[in-house]
């Protein structure tokens, strides 16, 4: 049997830390996935599919410490079938992911939730700058650019358009 599951999408919430007895970092977060699709009279439809994930150990920490609502991130792990009763004695379940890892996709100025302008140096906002312990002191210098090499080669590429038609998955 195979069992793995690969999600890219947007958390749909705040990531939730708690410790077990053991010690052991737990995290549960939320995420969106869009699938976009043509329907049969030509026009195009959404499809959008909210899973929980469960995060485990360092990777649980980690998440809560960086990812905020609205972050794209990619989770590989496996799916799961959880089974509890509610307070009122009636028997739930969901499907869920467990993660096995987790790709944040956001730039690191995004993650930080502030973008320094161009050849400013980046600062931290006050409620992150006590939090972390490295902060960048050298400023951000654009490369020199529009040199002949770089303007001649730039427009002799092919403009190619691909409609999402042309897309054989």
């Amino acid at each position: 049997m195979y069992n793995k599951v690969i999600l890219v999408g947007n958390l749909t919430r705040d990531v939730e830390l708690r410790y077990m007895p053991s010690g052991s970092a737990v995290a549960t977060m939320g995420m969106a996935t869009n699938r976009r699709y043509r329907k049969q009279d030509g026009s195009q439809g959404d499809d959008t599919c909210f899973i929980d994930v469960k995060l485990f150990g360092r990777t649980a920490e980690v998440a809560n410490q960086y990812l905020r609502k609205g972050s794209k991130v990619l989770i590989e792990g496996k799916l799961t079938y959880e089974t509890w009763s509610d307070q009122s004695g009636v028997k739930r379940s969901k499907h869920t992911v467990t993660a096995e890892s987790m790709q944040m996709l956001d730039t690191r100025q995004e993650v930080g939730g502030y973008e320094a302008p161009m050849g400013e140096p980046y600062q931290a906002p006050q409620s992150y700058a006590s939090q972390s312990q490295y902060t960048p002191q050298q400023s951000y210098q654009a490369p020199q650019q529009n040199t002949y090499a770089e303007n001649h080669y730039q427009q002799n590429i092919p403009e190619i358009n691909i409609d999402d038609e042309d897309i054989p998955f």
